[in-house]
């Protein structure tokens, strides 16, 4: 116990340290939120891969999807290595940096409100952020309450883990802004590295090493979750595609292409961060295909009770890994949020005055965690029949907001014919169908599309709907801006580009 708890006293301080390291980094809102946009390549692919891979990863989907998928699983984690963090960094991330910069834009909403000329854009897209990024936060802590409850025996209660973490990431992302978050995030994503790393080798050898586990695999679960396609392609797919595609259209991850130093560390950025979610999410991905071997249920406890078995000080690391994780994932989130509302939602006056805008974002960043905070704690205490596992969290979240945004944010970034009304049209169909999805999965409905052996698509699963609003969106944007007026000013817009 004193182990574990060393390690984690240790993570802790060396978190709030950088806080109060970066304090002289973040002396203005504009610091704040975008570090000067002078961050280089190494901390943006960091920042950018710690906030993509969290507990929520972790805990929740590699073992969830490792018990569904088997060794196939692995598959998720090259979709995210490649679709999800290569494509991004290379399609969107120059374009990004350039025209947000040109239109002295610092988020999502605002991007969307000076690109389509429409203050009503950036209310609409502010609100939608602000509301589905809480079950996400939400799904963080409850990924940390199985691994913590399982490690620790449940002598430390879920809303004391809750408040803690609450409490120390709140603090460094109040202190240092996007600086202390990008330094932070650079440190937990080296722990997560080596963390992953550890699982993979330890848990293996508990059964043998690869090719006995694989055998045990064979045995226990079937020949099928040893196969390179599993015994649900279809489902997979849609997996890797909600994971991957997702971020495209997700303000916490294309809010590092904004803070990067130049257009000319892009290339850089991408190799890091597409090596660094290869080992981390192909990593966590393939061991949970395993859980079958480690758990006899399927559950969110499969990859903490894979842990337990593991010598103290691996599992020491591995709870500093997860904290890692989630922190980093949590304090991008917070940071999107206040911003979000800060300068989008309520539209603070440019003249207004510096501190005040200091502490406007200090105070959202306050309210957005207790809320997040809360959510959880009634996630894990509430009535069943309103609670959702954490597959389902992040399914609801990443649907609702990248099937509202990727077709607007990519269509923005390179078509000059795109409309506003089919942004307003990408929205619409995008939270629409999060929340038929939510309606119908509380009714305990069936709507499904299936064959003898194979479940093709469920309106109640957010996975498969978040997928299709993504697909809409994309199919939506060019359809509607082909009979609706464009900006008037879309060539001065589009200028930028052609500037060395």
């Amino acid at each position: 116990m004193w182990v574990k708890i060393l390690f984690i006293i240790i993570f802790f301080a060396a978190t709030i340290y950088i806080g109060f390291y970066c304090r002289k980094r973040a002396k203005s809102s504009s610091d704040f939120v975008l570090g000067g946009r002078t961050i280089g390549p190494w901390l943006s692919a960091f920042a950018y891969g710690t906030s993509y891979f969290s507990a929520v990863i972790f805990i929740g989907y590699a073992g969830s999807f490792g018990w569904a998928f088997g060794i196939s699983a692995f598959w998720i984690g090259l979709g995210n290595a490649f679709i999800g963090s290569l494509l991004p960094w290379k399609i969107l991330g120059k374009k990004t940096r350039i025209m947000t910069q040109h239109l002295e834009s610092s988020t999502m909403p605002d991007f969307f409100s000076k690109r389509f000329n429409s203050k009503a854009l950036k209310i609409a897209a502010s609100i939608i952020i602000f509301i589905f990024l809480i079950p996400y936060t939400a799904a963080l802590y409850n990924g940390l309450s199985y691994l913590f409850n399982v490690t620790f025996s449940a002598s430390v209660p879920y809303w004391a883990w809750v408040l803690i973490i609450s409490v120390i990431t709140g603090l460094y992302v109040i202190l240092g802004g996007i600086m202390s978050t990008s330094i932070n995030s650079f440190i937990q994503g080296i722990i997560m590295l080596i963390g992953i790393i550890l699982v993979v080798i330890f848990a293996l050898n508990l059964n043998g090493g690869l090719m006995e586990s694989l055998e045990k695999l064979a045995t226990e679960g079937g020949w099928e979750y040893t196969s390179l396609f599993g015994p649900d392609p279809i489902h997979l797919l849609f997996v890797v595609l909600l994971t991957s595609f997702g971020c495209w259209g997700l303000p916490q991850m294309i809010g590092k292409f904004y803070s990067i130093k130049d257009e000319k560390q892009i290339g850089k950025g991408s190799l890091i961060s597409t090596i660094f979610a290869v080992i981390v999410a192909g990593g966590c991905y393939f061991i949970g295909g395993f859980g079958r071997i480690f758990s006899d249920t399927k559950s969110s406890t499969i990859i903490p009770e894979m842990i337990s078995k593991l010598p103290v000080v691996i599992v020491a690391i591995v709870l500093v890994l997860v904290l890692a994780a989630s922190m980093s994932t949590l304090s991008g989130l917070v940071h999107t949020s206040a911003a979000t509302v800060t300068f989008d939602l309520i539209d603070i006056n440019k003249n207004v005055d510096e501190k005040k805008k200091l502490n406007l974002l200090k105070i959202f960043v306050v309210v957005f965690i207790i809320i997040s905070a809360l959510m959880a704690i009634f996630q894990v205490y509430g009535p069943e029949r309103y609670t959702k596992d954490i597959a389902s969290l992040m399914g609801i979240s990443w649907g609702a907001i990248s099937g509202a945004f990727i077709g607007p944010f990519f269509y923005g970034l390179y078509w000059k014919k795109t409309t506003k009304a089919s942004v307003w049209a990408s929205f619409g169909v995008g939270v629409g169908l999060a929340i038929l999805s939510l309606i119908i999965s509380f009714s305990g409905a069936t709507i499904e599309l299936r064959s003898a052996h194979c479940l093709w698509f469920s309106m109640g699963d957010s996975i498969y709907m978040g997928v299709l609003a993504m697909l809409l969106s994309f199919i939506i944007v060019p359809i509607v801006s082909s009979f609706t007026k464009a900006p008037e000013n879309v060539d001065e817009l589009f200028s930028c580009y052609n500037k060395d």
